[in-house]
């Protein structure tokens, strides 16, 4: 979910649980979930973020101060890029001839695309049939802090830079967004169900959350 305060646009994630108050947390790698009561309206957690939107905006500058910058990216032959969990030469990756720097870019990120799309429908083949589950569209979007979410009409969407992380990654974030399609909340049947098919999700997220900084173009 996005909320526009000000100038500034938050992007979230709702955890709907059993608890009394709205709580706002934020991940080492600036990914802010919101854990909500069941019955709380969007509107008010609309409003909790606007009241807390000073608060976030600050620690997620800390975070970004913390954090090792990574490496400027080189667009050239030997320049190194992230696939699969492993890092490859550019042009052990794509074409790279009588390409400029934008042109490399665009055809690596095209490449990105076109490959996590083919990950994402093979592993979700496997997947939905453990689960008995069927998504009703599938698509591979563009996102600075998500890696994958499910609407409300089974919708799915996964960041085309999950073609960088390692398959078991993929695949935990691909099953995270099936259980969905049983549970839309995050609460204990939901992970208890993530977890009946990747048992070791907890470190697949911290590998998200300590790399994903590095996971990019």
């Amino acid at each position: 979910m996005k909320v526009e305060i000000g100038n500034d646009i938050i992007e979230f994630d709702i955890q709907y649980g059993k608890r009394k108050k709205i709580y706002i947390h934020i991940a080492t790698n600036g990914f802010i979930t919101v854990k909500v009561p069941k019955d709380t309206s969007e509107e008010m957690i609309v409003s909790a973020i606007g009241k807390q939107s000073k608060w976030i905006q600050e620690k997620l500058q800390e975070l970004k101060d913390a954090q090792e910058p990574p490496k400027e990216k080189q667009y050239q032959d030997q320049g190194k890029f992230m696939y699969l969990g492993k890092e490859y030469y550019l042009h052990e990756l794509i074409n790279t001839s009588e390409l400029g720097e934008e042109e490399l870019k665009e055809t690596l990120k095209k490449f990105y695309l076109s490959s996590c799309k083919k990950i994402v429908g093979k592993r979700i083949e496997i997947y939905q049939k453990q689960l008995g589950v069927k998504p009703k569209v599938i698509e591979i979007i563009e996102s600075k802090v998500k890696w994958g979410s499910c609407s409300s009409t089974k919708k799915l969407s996964f960041n085309y830079r999950l073609a960088m992380a390692p398959i078991e990654v993929i695949d935990y974030v691909i099953v995270h967004e099936l259980c969905h399609l049983i549970h839309m909340n995050h609460d204990r049947s939901f992970w208890r169900r993530v977890g009946s098919i990747v048992p070791d999700y907890k470190k697949k997220e911290e590998y998200l959350a300590r790399q994903g900084q590095y996971m990019t173009l």
